[in-house]
């Protein structure tokens, strides 16, 4: 009997080293994390080949109400519930990761009528610490806000700007470039993929092409905290990184180039993201703008009935986040962030507004963290043929990772 004690403590003592490692590490979704000093990882006896497992569940309860402070409807789910696989084969100039989704609103299950489970599933091959290449399944470099894990986001969720006009992920090839000219970073991201979106069974001859381009004339960010959100490094001197990129979707078939639900006809899109974060002392400053244009008309009709109908959500939005994260690790953050529609489509979209206040408390940074946040959502009709409408909401959210 004691003997298997002995056995269990061991093992648990080992689990606790591990989970103990990986608390100040900062995921970063463009390339695998092999650093098993940091991880939940495992080698094989030969040294060939590693593997870093890691999980993380967000458990959400909001309550949306009306301008009367009626309870509209309430969300009580699991947000998200992730496992994620890390690792390299041979040597490090091989690696890999790979991440599943199990919760429902984490699949798209609504608008693509299919369980999307991976939601990840990348090699790459590193030449050398400068470049290296990506093939398979993954985030375009596109918004910052949509390249941050959401398990690094300081708000429940993302902004209604990254939700109407992220690029998101897709299928193909992706280079990283990065090099220092005297104390100034600077990284080159670039993607040539499908444009349909994850999890596709086949697409047309139409492609679409992404870059984006990083400065950072102050240098790096403690721990890579230009790809999380706060302050939680309490960096010493001023960071800053500014960004900038573009995408061309060439016949695209979803109402969100690589999102939404499936368009009648395909569509040629473009889109222009640019975005600043800037932390310094437990402050953290973010903004990001966004947009999205066809090079026709945006509205598609079925050829049987042209009482159906499917439009490109077209438009541009802003997106400001300030916070301040004190020493013991409460923070308060706040967000504005504004969608607005283009002409064509406002009979059918409205202008969206967000206004945001909260409270984290982050046990572990953002491994485990306790949220509460209220708002208020103003979404402005741009044509008599909609109304108006006003929400309140209240959010409480409970992130536990690994």
């Amino acid at each position: 009997m004691s003997i298997l004690f002995k056995k269990v403590f061991l093992a648990v003592s080992l689990v606790l080293f591990c989970f103990h490692h990986i608390l100040g590490q900062t995921e970063v979704d463009e390339r695998a994390m092999v650093d098993f000093r940091k991880g939940l990882g495992f080698y094989s006896p030969d040294g060939t080949f590693g593997i870093n497992i890691r999980t993380r569940m967000q458990n959400r309860l909001a309550f949306n109400f009306d301008n009367e402070f009626a309870i509209e409807d309430i969300e009580a789910r699991v947000s998200r519930l992730r496992l994620r696989f890390d690792g390299y084969i041979k040597s490090k100039k091989l690696t890999y990761y790979l991440q599943l989704s199990f919760s429902r609103g984490d699949q798209d299950w609504d608008n693509s009528g299919v369980p999307n489970v991976v939601r990840d599933a990348m090699v790459y091959y590193h030449f050398n610490k400068n470049f290296y290449l990506g093939f398979g399944q993954g985030k375009l470099p596109g918004n910052r806000q949509r390249i941050i894990s959401s398990g690094q986001q300081q708000i429940y969720d993302r902004s209604v700007v990254n939700a109407n006009y992220t690029l998101d992920r897709d299928f193909g090839l992706f280079g990283y470039y990065s090099n220092n000219l005297g104390n100034m970073e600077y990284k080159v991201k670039a993607a040539l993929s499908t444009g349909d979106g994850r999890n596709q069974l086949k697409t047309d001859n139409g492609l679409m092409y992404t870059a984006r381009v990083e400065f950072l004339p102050l240098g790096k960010f403690t721990n890579d905290g230009d790809f999380s959100e706060g302050d939680l490094e309490f960096e010493k001197n001023p960071k800053i990184s500014i960004s900038g990129g573009y995408a061309f979707n060439n016949k695209a078939r979803r109402t969100r180039g690589t999102t939404g639900s499936f368009l009648y006809e395909s569509k040629d899109m473009t889109s222009f993201f640019a975005d600043v974060i800037v932390k310094y002392n437990g402050w953290a400053a973010s903004a990001e703008y966004i947009s999205r244009d066809t090079d026709a008309s945006a509205i598609t009709y079925d050829v049987n009935d042209s009482l159906l109908m499917e439009y490109v959500l077209i438009g541009n939005g802003i997106d400001t986040q300030l916070s301040y994260c004190f020493p013991s690790y409460w923070e308060i953050a706040a967000r504005y962030a504004i969608s607005t529609p283009y002409t064509e489509i406002r009979s059918y979209a409205r202008k969206d507004q967000y206004y945001q206040i909260g409270v984290n408390k982050y046990i572990n940074k953002h491994l485990t963290k306790v949220q509460l946040f209220t708002g208020y959502r103003m979404q402005n009709a741009m044509s008599p043929d909609l109304n108006s409408k006003e929400n309140f909401l209240l959010v409480f959210q409970v992130e536990l990772g690994i």
